[in-house]
């Protein structure tokens, strides 16, 4: 059905009606709002942040120690922009948005920075989804990977950070490995929740097909030989991993990890 000219000219004066009220209402609001008094702080946290490093009671508290808590003053004195800044020299703090109310609230909406590992060291210190450090919260703890050991920032935020990645994205892995230890030559050591051994990745190349050997191990080897025999398993080898026997300095019995085009076969040797 084709719209006359009357009935474009109805539509368009609607619209512009509709665009005027709602300047108005704005308009109204930012000459009007001077006059409101804040009574409520309403303190919000993003709702995919599933970690809380930092409670409202502490933002309310950094707003009181920087004379800007916004209760009881007149909107006229609150300026959301200076509640941003002082907020965001918190390093919990990846954003923070502060806007009043009609009602006379002012809210507040926090996003926090989100810790993919720990490291723990000489200087303990967060490593966040963006590759940035961050201090460790003295009130609250984040249950993530712990690392330690020979760890330079560069490291943390590079090479390691990969690693640790594809280790917690993995459903597998991210259950098995309970902590990873890095030594003075930047080998690897993995500590796994289940058995005695301790894993011996060695450098970071080509860690994936390490993964994949250690794999096979679990489930076609140990589940043959049993988990709690050895102290000490190696990764370092092509096609092979060696293990150490519980008690065994010298001799190395070795796991071989034999392919074929579709699979893989362990043998004890």
């Amino acid at each position: 059905m084709k719209i006359s000219k009357f009935g474009y000219i109805f539509i368009i004066a609607c619209m512009i009606l509709i665009l005027g009220y709602l300047g108005f209402v704005i308009f109204s609001f930012k000459n009007n709002d001077n006059h409101i008094t804040c009574v409520h702080l309403d303190v919000t946290f993003d709702d995919n942040d599933e970690i809380q490093l930092i409670t409202d009671s502490e933002i309310a508290k950094m707003l009181e120690n920087n004379d800007l808590n916004p209760i009881g003053k007149s909107y006229r004195n609150i300026h959301t922009e200076s509640i941003e800044k002082v907020l965001l020299k918190n390093p919990m703090i990846k954003n923070a948005e502060c806007y009043k109310t009609p009602s006379g609230s002012l809210r507040i909406k926090i996003k926090q920075r989100v810790p993919k590992f720990m490291i723990a060291g000489q200087e303990n210190y967060y490593i966040d989804t963006d590759r940035q450090l961050f201090p460790v919260s003295l009130n609250q703890a984040a249950y993530v990977p712990v690392v330690s050991g020979t760890i330079t920032k560069s490291f943390a935020t590079g090479k390691l950070f990969d690693f640790v990645s594809s280790i917690v994205e993995d459903p597998f892995w991210n259950a098995q490995i309970e902590q990873i230890y890095i030594l003075e030559d930047l080998k690897i050591v993995l500590i796994p929740r289940v058995g005695d051994a301790t894993i011996v990745l060695g450098k970071l190349d080509n860690y994936q097909s390490k993964l994949d050997k250690l794999y096979r191990l679990y489930k076609q080897g140990f589940n043959t030989i049993g988990w709690n025999h050895y102290e000490k398993i190696d990764l370092q080898y092509d096609n092979q991993i060696v293990c150490t026997k519980k008690g065994m300095q010298t001799t190395k019995p070795k796991i071989e990890i034999v392919h074929n085009n579709d699979s893989s076969t362990v043998k004890k040797i």
